[in-house]
């Protein structure tokens, strides 16, 4: 006081401006606003000082830090665990020592930037505030998102939520008691009447079921139409009793009653914790909500692509009829459940969450659901992931994640509001991580103490969430002692009820006491016209082949767009590239949808495709066919899409989208063929089965790229003999097409004919150029796909003596060397279709050289793969004078290919030669040869 001086003033005002610079660093690295400073009361450097006056901007800088670490940490601090098990992760950065801050700074006032709405406040009521947001029942992940908007919503609904809480209304909390009321009796009415039989018990985890019941309820109300969910088999059959549709329980007690619900026929198919269902309920506010849940295998999280391809198609189709992009997303919710050690430890989790924002892929935001049990079968987390948290893995995405101990379901009910509005508001997935346990074993006949006897000591001492949560509502007076016991009595009393109906069902309908006939195989042999009419080809090809004005196509594709006029007006053989693009385009035209998707599917791995082509000045994309086929409401009926790399996830994605869109052409393309191997699951427990298993048809189509060109044992083979080994009962098609016209029509026809199944196509690489597969273009406009394809070649059919028959590419070598000679003893057939296998078409061509009198098997692949050990059976005695065909080809082999070019073209000529010789001497089947035939004849 009293200092006068120039240079004291001086000095205070440079510590003002100091002070000023230095807190709007640090609220700018925290995403804070800068509130206004009140120098003359909080600092006044004047009566303090400028030491005091430093010290305390500092410790004001460092309680700004210590709520951030909260917003960051506090999740560490939060208790989550039922079971009190998890290891204390307490954290240094959520000490207020660790910043200097003393018990002396309690009662002092600080700038919070806003902490739950309050400029200053004491440091006890910033803590206080801070525990209470991120220190409760519930551990929040959000300060990841990199989006400010987005942190910003989600620290407002916190406040909302856990710091200044609304009361939960008394008739949500009866709501929450009497699901889990169901919850636990179905569990333990199951456990009493059918002791031993596996069910996967939501024991320990029954928060689940409140929480889905409101999220249905809440869905409703913000529009939500459709519900699709996902999920494993730990508490479907709960799932599916409690939050589906409540006559699915006499469904399910009678499968227990091992029958079969004769509304249920699919449920033979597979075991009853697999099973989907279809359903729907009216909400208790009125609305009606459709409510699928999607079969799965034991394979866990291999659902999670297939639900999303199911939401996109339901979306995808709503867009095409007139609704905006933005109204079918939130019409339409994808709702995933997982296993905590699956959810770490399965890649194709990282791969559905890698689609939730790509352009073909995206279907608005997943509430994803963590069944918490803290194990994995008997596998504890510590051996089971190297993160702290199953659900680290969706930090990837920048999603909010929410740890909910189990024991709260107005916690959990709390969380539900944040996560659904927060899809809703923002279109991204969010994830809801319930921690429960699991009370019985990985099912009920396993004894889990064997390997985690002090988890297990706890999970006996627990009382069950039911029992905490209704002495809660006791305690609160929302409901008495005889209130629950009522609850528990009369939903007991509706199981028996809905069990003695069950049992009267399975009387009625018996387990079968016979093993059931096979299913007669089909005969391939049936023809369906599939002809596209000239103005549908002359649309497509002017829509392909006409760059749009301004628009400046790469200098190469100038030749090829000009390629493509031609062979549209016929004055050039169609190439295997156009014939495609004129599938799609007239499948279009017909109103039938197109979904093309796959590893660099626009242009095409061999450059053949070109769907999509750039702008060289703007990279703009120019798709023509999805171009001409926009519909008024920006959905186009053609659509080719460049996918992440991702098989398994990509394959089941586009699985889901054809189970759904039952009337398009839906398509999976592998870059090559056997990239499909990393979609194993996929095919053999979706694809192949889905009918037998679950009655879930799909006109899936899986295109790969197969033929030995010496390019190594990678890329030569797709594989042919893993489908035809899962080809049974007429469950799906699998062609090797050897022309484009072929390829044309077999498109169409995966559309046009009546049964829906996938089908498999062996495509080409060399022959997408090569000039003899090609086909003229009035093969386009009449005709079908044909599953064999006499030899044209021959003239005199009585001199046939040799009938080599063979599929695919190497038709091409056996008929370019026969073409070099002046024998014309040998025919040579194509089968362009395995399976269903057209025997009859067969039988009538080899009638047609009555003089043969031996049948040759030609193929490219190693003996043990390709078609051979597939046709032999299906061989025998069709040639009137050969009882048994005779291989040629390359012998048995551990790898695909040999990867030396010289090897392999050596190896070709000594096929086709074997092959096309008509008194080549038979070699034994012992043989150890290389590269000779083999076979009896």
């Amino acid at each position: 006081q009293g200092a006068e001086s120039g240079a004291f003033l001086a000095r205070v005002h440079e510590l003002l401006l100091g002070g000023r610079d230095f807190y709007q660093n640090v609220f700018r690295d925290l995403d804070i606003a800068l509130p206004p400073l009140r120098w003359s009361v909080d600092v006044n450097p004047v009566l303090l000082g400028a030491d005091q006056t430093r010290a305390q901007i500092t410790k004001q800088a460092r309680v700004l830090e210590l709520i951030n670490s909260y917003r960051v940490r506090g999740h560490l601090v939060a208790d989550i665990d039922p079971l009190h098990a998890m290891p204390h992760l307490d954290h240094p950065e959520l000490d207020m020592e660790t910043y200097g801050l003393t018990i002396w700074d309690l009662d002092r006032e600080f700038i919070t930037g806003g902490l739950a709405g309050r400029e200053s406040a004491s440091l006890r009521e910033i803590l206080d505030i801070l525990r209470r947001a991120y220190g409760g029942k519930v551990g929040i992940e959000y300060r990841h998102i990199q989006s400010k908007e987005q942190k910003l919503w989600i620290r407002e609904r916190i406040r909302v939520e856990f710091v200044e809480p609304e009361p939960v209304p008394v008739e949500i909390k009866k709501q929450l008691l009497a699901k889990l009321v169901e919850a636990e009796q179905f569990e333990r009415f199951l456990h009493t009447k059918f002791l031993g039989q596996k069910r996967f018990s939501l024991e320990g985890s029954e928060t689940i079921i409140p929480l889905l019941d409101q999220l249905v309820e809440r869905a409703a109300d913000q529009g939500v139409e459709e519900i699709t969910l996902g999920m494993a088999h730990r508490g479907r059959l709960n799932v599916l009793a409690n939050v589906v549709e409540s006559n699915l329980v006499e469904r399910i007690f009678t499968a227990f009653e091992g029958s079969v619900h004769p509304s249920f026929p699919a449920d033979e198919g597979d075991v009853k914790y697999h099973q989907g269902a279809k359903g729907g309920r009216t909400t208790r506010s009125g609305r009606e909500v459709k409510i699928t849940v999607s079969p799965n295998p034991s394979h866990l999280e291999f659902v999670d692509p297939v639900v999303e391809g199911m939401v996109r198609a339901k979306q995808d189709a709503w867009q095409r009829e007139g609704a905006p992009r933005e109204q079918v997303i939130d019409r339409a919710l994808p709702v995933l459940l997982h296993g905590d050690a699956a959810f770490a430890g399965q890649g194709i989790v990282m791969e559905t969450l890698n689609l939730a924002e790509l352009h073909g892929y995206r279907t608005g935001g997943t509430i994803h659901i963590i069944i918490n049990n803290q194990i994995g079968f008997t596998t504890s987390p510590e051996h089971g992931r190297s993160t702290i948290y199953s659900t680290d893995v969706a930090r990837m995405t920048q999603l909010p994640i929410f740890h909910i101990n189990g024991d709260d379901p107005e916690a959990a009910y709390r969380v539900l509001r944040i996560a659904l509005d927060y899809r809703q508001e923002f279109n991204k997935d969010v994830v809801l991580d319930v921690v429960g346990f699991r009370r019985l074993g990985h099912n009920e006949t396993d004894e889990p103490s064997y390997t985690q006897p002090l988890m297990y000591a706890r999970v006996k001492a627990h009382p069950g969430v039911r029992a905490v949560y209704a002495q809660r509502l006791i305690r609160e007076g929302v409901l008495s002692e005889a209130d629950v016991e009522r609850m528990i009595r009369d939903q007991v009393a509706e199981y028996e009820a809905t069990l003695a109906r069950a049992k009267e069902i399975a009387e009625e309908n018996p387990a079968e006491e016979e093993m059931k006939p096979p299913v007669a195989e089909e005969d391939g042999s049936s023809f369906v016209e599939t002809p596209a009419s000239d103005e549908a080809i002359r649309r497509v090809t002017r829509a392909i082949s006409v760059v749009p004005e301004n628009f400046h196509v790469n200098p190469k594709m100038v030749s090829q767009l000009a390629r493509r006029g031609k062979m549209g007006e016929g004055a050039l053989p169609v190439d295997w590239g156009f014939a495609e693009l004129l599938a799609f385009g007239t499948l279009a035209l017909d109103g039938h949808a197109v979904r093309l998707s796959g590893q660099d599917s626009g242009r095409g791995t061999f450059s053949q495709r070109h769907a999509i082509l750039y702008d060289t000045q703007t990279g703009n994309a120019w798709a023509p066919l999805s171009e001409m086929t926009q519909t008024e409401q920006g959905r186009p009926l053609v659509e080719v899409l460049d996918s992440s790399l991702s098989e398994q996830g990509v394959m089941g994605f586009e699985y889901g989208y054809s189970v759904v869109a039952t009337d398009a052409l839906v398509a999976w393309e592998a870059q090559f063929g056997d990239f499909s191997n990393g979609a194993a699951v996929i095919i053999d427990q979706f694809v192949a089965p889905g009918v037998d298993k679950w009655q879930q048809p799909s006109r899936l189509v899986l295109l790969l790229p197969h033929g030995y060109e010496g390019q190594g044992p990678e890329h030569s083979s797709a594989r042919l003999e893993r489908y035809l080994q899962l080809c049974a009962e007429n469950n799906m098609q699998v062609c090797y097409p050897t022309s484009p016209a072929q390829y044309f029509h077999l498109l169409r026809r995966q559309v046009k004919q009546e049964t829906a199944r996938p089908l498999v196509v062996m495509t080409p690489k060399s022959l997408l150029r090569l000039p003899a597969a090609t086909s003229a273009l009035a093969e386009l406009t009449s005709g079908g796909f044909q599953p064999v394809i006499d030899d044209h070649e021959i003239k005199d059919r009585d001199a046939v003596t040799r009938v080599v028959l063979c599929a695919g590419k190497v038709y091409y070598d056996l008929n370019a060397a026969r073409l070099k000679t002046d024998d014309r003893r040998v025919a040579v057939v194509r089968l362009e279709q395995f399976y269903p296998f057209p025997e009859r078409a067969l039988r009538e061509i080899f009638a047609s050289y009555p003089n043969a009198r031996r049948l040759v098997w030609a193929q490219e692949e190693p003996r043990n793969m390709g078609g051979w050990t597939f046709a032999e059976p299906r061989l025998m005695n069709l040639l009137p004078k050969c009882e048994r065909p005779s291989y040629v080809g390359r012998a048995a082999s551990a790898s695909p290919a040999t990867g030396s070019y010289a090897v392999h073209e050596m190896e070709q000529r000594q096929l086709v030669n074997d092959a096309l010789t008509t008194d080549a001497p038979v070699i034994s089947n012992a043989s150890t040869e290389k590269y000779a035939g083999q076979g009896e004849g």
